[in-house]
């Protein structure tokens, strides 16, 4: 099994920044994938960010494109995501994904997920 923890959320005001963490942990596992989502209130779960464990360029949705940035440290197999200049719309609680092998398995884990609030 394979354990994704996230972390780093909180409340900050318009254009502030936050850096959020995910580390992964476990017995021997492969890292293909990492990504984050968030979900606001009464909406649906969204794609954020992504980074292939063995490079090539991040991935990002448009809207946070130029303000997010998502980096990775293999060795301490986590994740990261640098948000500037934060909007209130960015608001909402942020999952990291993980699409990961143990064995001959390849599945998606979840991290618990962490609060963003922005303020206007």
């Amino acid at each position: 099994q394979v354990q994704l923890v996230d972390s780093g959320g909180g409340l900050v005001q318009a254009g502030g920044s936050l850096r959020l963490s995910c580390a992964a942990s476990g017995r021997t596992f492969t890292i293909y994938v990492m990504r984050w989502f968030r979900q606001a209130p009464g909406k649906e779960r969204e794609f954020v960010a992504a980074i292939n464990w063995s490079g090539g360029s991040p991935y990002y949705r448009d809207s946070v494109k130029g303000r997010f940035t998502i980096s990775r440290d293999n060795a301490k197999n986590t994740v990261y995501l640098q948000m500037d200049s934060l909007k209130p719309e960015d608001t909402a609680v942020y999952y990291c994904n993980g699409q990961i092998q143990i064995g001959g398995t390849t599945l998606d884990y979840w991290g618990q997920g962490t609060q963003v609030t922005v303020s206007s």
